[in-house]
């Protein structure tokens, strides 16, 4: 962040300084929400949680540094102490996320809405300071599925042009967003925010946060399906990203996929000026034109991509991604076309697409052992679109190996509502089409059992475990040398401790 004095940051957000807390202390950043990684001249922001009051650790973080502390309630200590918030659209909007993040559920006393309604003014001070004082460009990435790789990936391209703030992980929420804004300062070009929702409103609420110049949507499809009952109702959420964008005369730019019917529609709620992209030519699966395309797509091995990347700057250039899966062909074109537009020649960007390597922890993340077996990784989170994109990558890198099995390591698609079920007889299908070898379930959960007896009609060879250790022992008893194993579900099942312990220290160097 922008160095500020404490007096700056109380009228910023509206804060009172108490308890001993002057206003000349300058503070430097960076902003932070664990105690534990306070230095000097940070602000730590307490946040009450389910498990841990932030509040708690105010004496400490003191201790260790913290040149201002954000408090929702009083602790006789120097603090700021953020003020109730008021009744007005950004109270509407704080409360709505409020009320849809977990980790906020018991807020009875409204202390976490007043935290982060200030840490999100000071957030949008700060992104209005840089945009207007630096040049900052602001871009924002929301869909249904690849946001984190996208914004990995715009992260590679844009460092090419300046110092690019895109930190590893999905840090897309009420608290991640002002927390990755604050994390820009007076050396920072470019500003990637990752932006998620789960309900209406959302989105809108995170664009008023770091506004952006240039937004991406990636595609609509039924992630979150339980939050918002219809894939209607998540296009109009993601769409509010395009609807938060400046007009063309401004600099607003949108991005959308040509190969979307609900994104491609999108066009038709913004003045921002438009460009599409996609992966299947010049012309969109929707029949729009793609200014940004690719042709020629082909996979090695373990389905990393090459593809020529047409655009409307002059020739056509290769790219050869280093991440895995035929989808990340579209999350790149989405990157390049923001790289491009943001003055970046096409040899540069061709060149960041091709040296980047999976920067988020557990999203498709390729490791190969000594003796052979490859494990692939994506077991961060899961849908139905990003659950058939990782069982055609499995299937894919199997089929390019003699004698390789396959081995599906699944747990379950949370936030599906009343077609979870359904959504998992489904997965259990695309097994099946996909010929997969052995299936691995884990849980024993509604979904998981659907899943379970979906894919043995299937006629596949399917285990039913009843947590991670219990697949780790299967998979050690039974894999061969120069097999394959995916490994997804949702973040609440925790899979990445199948693939931590599938590798245990045994990658091939």
């Amino acid at each position: 962040m922008i160095e500020m004095t404490s007096g700056d940051i109380a009228a910023v957000t509206g804060g009172e300084l108490v308890d001993g807390s002057t206003d000349d202390t300058l503070v430097t950043g960076p902003v932070e929400f664990d105690s534990r990684r306070i230095t000097p001249g940070s602000l730590f922001m307490a946040l009450p949680g389910a498990r841990v009051d932030g509040h708690d650790f105010i004496a400490g973080a003191l201790e260790d540094g913290a040149a201002l502390v954000l408090a929702g309630r009083p602790v006789g200590l120097p603090v700021l102490l953020c003020p109730p918030v008021a009744d007005t659209e950004e109270a509407g909007d704080a409360g709505t996320a409020q009320r849809n993040a977990a980790y906020l559920e018991n807020d009875p006393d409204g202390v976490a809405e007043r935290v982060l309604t200030a840490v999100g003014r000071l957030a949008r001070f700060n992104t209005d300071t840089l945009v207007a004082d630096e040049g900052m460009t602001v871009v924002g990435v929301t869909g249904s599925a690849g946001k984190t790789s996208t914004k990995d990936l715009l992260g590679a391209v844009l460092s090419r042009g300046g110092e690019t703030v895109a930190p590893p992980g999905s840090l897309n929420n009420e608290i991640g967003q002002p927390y990755i804004a604050l994390k820009a300062d007076r050396n920072t070009r470019y500003l990637v925010a990752e932006m998620s929702a789960r309900g209406q409103g959302h989105i809108a609420h995170l664009a008023r946060i770091a506004p952006p110049s240039v937004g991406v949507v990636l595609n609509v499809g039924t992630a979150h399906l339980g939050e918002f009952g219809s894939r209607e109702a998540i296009a109009t959420a993601k769409g509010e990203l395009v609807e938060a964008l400046p007009d063309a005369a401004h600099g607003g730019l949108a991005v959308l996929n040509a190969d979307d019917d609900a994104v491609s529609a999108m066009a038709s709620r913004t003045t921002a000026r438009i460009l599409r992209f996609s992966a299947q030519g010049s012309v969109g699966s929707t029949g729009n034109t793609a200014d940004y395309y690719a042709t020629g797509t082909s996979l090695d091995e373990v389905a990393r991509a090459s593809f020529t990347m047409h655009h409307p700057h002059g020739e056509p250039v290769e790219v050869h991604l280093g991440v895995f899966g035929a989808h990340q062909v579209s999350n790149a074109l989405a990157a390049a076309a923001v790289g491009m537009e943001c003055g970046l020649d096409a040899a540069t960007v061709a060149a960041a697409l091709s040296e980047h390597v999976a920067a988020s922890e557990n999203r498709m993340d390729v490791r190969t052992r000594a003796d052979g077996l490859t494990i692939i990784n994506d077991s961060y989170n899961a849908n139905p679109d990003s659950m058939r994109a990782g069982i055609d990558a499995l299937a894919y890198t199997a089929a390019g190996r003699q004698d390789a099995e396959s081995w599906a390591v699944l747990g379950q698609m949370g936030e599906l509502g009343d077609d979870g079920r359904g959504e998992h007889i489904a997965l259990g299908e695309v097994l099946g089409q996909r010929r997969i070898d052995h299936v691995v379930v884990v849980g024993h959960g509604i979904n998981q059992s659907a899943l379970v007896t979906s894919a043995e009609e299937q006629g596949l060879d399917v285990l039913h475990v009843d947590n991670t250790d219990g697949a780790v022992n299967v998979l050690d008893l039974n894999v061969s040398a120069d097999d394959v194993v995916l490994v997804k579900a949702s973040y609440a099942d925790g899979l990445w401790r199948v693939a931590s312990g599938l590798l245990a220290g045994d990658e091939k160097n």
